[in-house]
């Protein structure tokens, strides 16, 4: 992780789950992922590559039952890192979009840093499961980070047909627009909103 840069670390134990998240948001895209459930460690990669953050990761759970509380853990504790890394968010750009191609499928993100947490998730998958993840948890992944990071979040899928490519098409979507949602904003020295703070 590199040193003097908007980061955080948050640590969370509970009955079912013991997660680490580390998050740098002025990184260069490196990754330490270790979960139990390899397909969302796969995307906690390409988060982490294509928002340019430096993310660690490491979660052990009760798989044994299924994937959903270490899924929505670690969405917690992302959440909690983002809000915390972005501090009073002076002269960020606040807003960020993007709209992500995967072979047939093409999804579009919209977030807002507002500090209200929306969540509007318009995406279906045709699997129940790739491998031991519920494809149902994308969602509430999602749900999680923008309950913890209060975010207003849009995610909405154009199109698609193969699960995979679709989840994978929202996680580089939502990278792409938080990486222009954090970034500075040229001429803004303070919080980008008419209320003086977000």
């Amino acid at each position: 992780m590199k040193e003097n840069v908007r980061k955080a670390e948050i640590q969370r134990k509970t009955e079912e789950t013991e997660v680490l998240v580390q998050l740098a948001l002025d990184g260069t895209g490196q990754y330490q992922i270790d979960t139990e459930v390899p397909f969302l460690s796969h995307m906690l990669t390409l988060f982490a590559v294509h928002s340019l953050c430096d993310v660690k990761v490491t979660a052990r759970g009760d798989i044994e039952v299924d994937d959903h509380h270490t899924v929505e853990d670690i969405g917690i504790c992302l959440g909690q890192a983002l809000k915390a890394a972005l501090g009073e968010k002076r002269g960020i750009s606040r807003y960020g979009d993007a709209i992500i191609p995967m072979d047939e499928a093409l999804v579009r993100v919209v977030v807002d840093l507002s500090g209200r947490p929306y969540l509007v998730f318009d995406a279906e998958f045709t699997q129940e499961k790739i491998g031991n993840f519920s494809t149902e948890n994308v969602r509430e992944f999602f749900q999680a980070i923008v309950n913890s990071a209060g975010i207003n979040l849009h995610i909405d899928m154009i199109r698609g047909d193969n699960s995979h490519h679709v989840a994978e098409a929202i996680f580089k979507a939502f990278a792409r627009a938080l990486k222009k949602a954090v970034a500075d904003e040229p001429g803004v020295d303070g919080v980008w909103s008419s209320k003086g703070n977000l």
